[in-house]
Parts: structure tokens; C-alpha cells; sequence
């Protein structure tokens, strides 16, 4: 199994793949941290991918690690306000604190990825894919 949340750390923007009624929504967004299966990453409750998550949870998140390979995980979305959780991502994400203020901000909604799967590709290695 390739360590897919170091490839996320070393490299948290990537690509967030959402659907809502009119299809597959791609968007940039920043991995926050990982707990096991769980891929951390929060939003503001007010914007459209909020409402997109809460629709339809099944979503994908891929990063390139180093551009090869290319890491994808795959899952559904469960919303937390477990408050060690959001005290967690402003601990290690200080930039949070300049748009939320505190982990208590009402707006701010934590979220992760119940990995199910965790694709692979790079031209070398070629395709590969772990169910969990």
C-alpha cells in the first residue's frame, strides 16, 4: 500500500471531484491531515460544495506526488464538529486562523474522506488500485 497521506502532506493541494445535479464538479482544495482511513479537510458551510457534499457524498481527491505517481483516494464524505478535530486543523494549519478566526466559528465545517480506495498511476509504475 503506497502511504498516501504522506504524499498528501508533502503535497496538500489537489484536485476535489464533487456531483451535483448537472454532473462532476472539479475544485482545488488543501488536505489537512490524516487519521487512518480519514483524509481531513474543512469548508465554509455557506459555499455551493457544501451543499454539493451534503447532496451526494461520494467524492475523490488526487495529488501528484512528485507528478509520479499520481495519488487518488476515493470515498464518501462524513461532516464532524468534534472540536479536538477542529482544534487539530488550526493547530496545524495556522493559515485557518486568518479566515475562521477560532474552530468554534459556526461556518467552519470539518470534514473527511472515508477512504475506500486508493488509486495509483505514473508512467512507470502504471495503474494501480487498493481497496481498504
Amino acid at each position: 500500500m503506497i502511504d498516501y497521506a504522506g504524499i498528501f502532506k508533502a503535497s496538500p493541494s489537489g484536485v476535489l471531484a464533487t456531483q451535483d445535479g448537472q454532473g462532476v464538479k472539479t475544485r482545488v482544495f488543501q488536505f489537512l491531515f490524516a487519521d487512518g482511513k480519514k483524509v481531513h479537510f474543512c469548508t465554509n458551510n455557506q459555499k455551493p460544495v457544501y451543499a454539493q457534499l451534503k447532496a451526494n457524498p461520494n467524492v475523490s481527491f488526487c495529488v501528484p506526488g512528485d507528478f509520479s505517481p499520481v495519488v487518488s483516494v476515493n470515498g464518501k464524505v462524513v461532516f464532524t464538529n468534534d472540536m479536538v478535530l477542529k482544534t487539530r486543523a488550526f493547530d496545524e494549519n495556522p493559515l485557518l486562523k486568518t479566515i475562521y478566526n477560532s474552530p468554534d466559528n459556526p461556518i467552519f465545517t470539518l470534514f473527511y474522506i472515508d477512504v475506500e480506495e486508493v488509486k495509483t498511476f505514473g508512467f512507470s509504475e502504471g495503474s494501480k488500485s487498493y481497496k481498504l
